[in-house]
């Protein structure tokens, strides 16, 4: 099993197959810039996220995306999963959009 370490120095134990990248998301918002508060049932879905881990990409198809970048993807990609307490995405390269 590959470790990966993140910008925090916290040791990431899982490792993405294949075309599949793992993503953060970005914390959703709990203000309105008024300053009402959003409760949880009407909170919007992050739809960007910073890159913590990938895979080795197809052959003859290397991985666009690395480690660090933040990349926008769409509101019901991928696949949610819960580690060490953290909320994570993992889905297909193909599924993400664009780096910012």
């Amino acid at each position: 099993m590959a470790y990966i370490k993140k910008k925090n120095m916290e040791i990431l134990k899982i490792k993405p197959l294949s075309d599949r990248v793992l993503i953060e998301p970005s914390p959703t918002e709990n203000m309105t810039s008024s300053g009402i508060i959003i409760p949880d049932t009407a909170k919007e879905k992050p739809q960007e996220g910073i890159v913590v881990a990938v895979g080795l990409g197809k052959k003859n198809e290397p991985l666009t995306v690395k480690i660090g970048n933040k990349v926008l993807y769409g509101k019901y990609s991928g696949t949610e999963l819960k580690f060490n307490g953290k909320d994570y995405l993992i889905m297909r390269e193909s599924d993400i959009f664009a780096i910012i």
